[in-house]
């Protein structure tokens, strides 16, 4: 999903059910205006002072949780309370460099899932998250 202009990130926005507004738009262009990529607030917020965007870090939270509710991005959880935000929001998965903490995708071809359990009754399973962890083999 890539989104050029002010006026395609307001269009993506609003299809998306959010209004908007100054400083949505402002972290939509810093995340959706190029390649896909893994974000953490924290990584968001540097990337938003350093351009000059006027946003808080519990604005920058806020933000990246109602975009994965609204769809446009998938939350990858690592350990506890540490979560990336993917701008590519097809199934598939990730490696974790526990030295670097940077989470790479894995080729969706790499991976076959089999032998998944049935879903409780009333149940259906929404996707599968795969994560293999690396380290640095010295």
């Amino acid at each position: 999903m890539r989104a050029g202009t002010i006026g395609d990130i307001a269009k993506l926005l609003r299809g998306a059910g959010l209004r908007p507004t100054r400083q949505r738009v402002a972290l939509a262009s810093l995340l959706f205006g190029g390649c896909d990529r893994h974000v953490t607030a924290e990584s968001l917020h540097e990337e938003a002072i350093s351009r000059k965007v006027p946003v808080s870090l519990a604005t920058v939270y806020n933000t990246l949780h109602q975009f994965t509710e609204a769809g446009l991005l998938r939350e990858v959880a690592v350990e506890g309370a540490k979560a990336y935000f993917d701008t590519n929001t097809s199934n598939h998965y990730h490696f974790f460099c526990e030295q670097s903490g940077e989470l790479l995708d894995i080729d969706t071809r790499s991976i076959r899932i089999e032998g998944l359990p049935k879903a409780p009754e009333g149940m259906a399973i929404s996707r599968v998250d795969v994560l293999v962890r690396l380290v640095n083999k010295s």
